[in-house]
């Protein structure tokens, strides 16, 4: 199932691509704020299959708050990947780094920042949504 959420991803052009519980969800939206959007839904992710651009510990801190089964990444962070071994999700990449660059590439991503010190799911979903400006409903 995996393969088909990696295959759609790389020959769509999509960010993100979930696929899983009889539904295929895609995205063109940048960094983390399409993976907010879907927790705020209240769809069920448990079990799906990610498929997603870059990947640092802030992405895998929510796929795991998602209950994700399985992440492929083009560009996956050391921390990312730590994240999503240690709640016991698969996963594969393309290109492993030390760190997520910001868009401007003149230092780290500051969703990475601001999850630097988190290591909880919900603690981060919280921290995530705050940082990029979203409300409690």
């Amino acid at each position: 199932m995996c393969k088909s959420a990696k295959e759609i991803f790389q020959a769509g052009g999509y960010s993100l691509v979930i696929t899983g519980n009889g539904e295929t969800v895609v995205s063109c939206g940048r960094g983390i704020a399409p993976l907010i959007e879907l927790i705020e839904s209240g769809k069920n992710f448990k079990g799906c299959f990610a498929a997603d651009k870059i990947v640092g510990k802030a992405a895998a801190l929510l796929y795991a708050h998602m209950g994700v089964a399985e992440v492929y990444a083009e560009v996956l962070s050391v921390a990312a990947e730590r994240v999503l071994l240690a709640y016991g999700i698969n996963v594969s990449y393309s290109v492993l780094t030390d760190k997520i660059i910001n868009r401007k590439g003149d230092g780290i991503c500051p969703m990475e920042i601001a999850v630097a010190d988190v290591n909880f799911p919900e603690e981060a979903f919280a921290v995530l949504r705050e940082k990029a400006g979203k409300r409690n409903k």
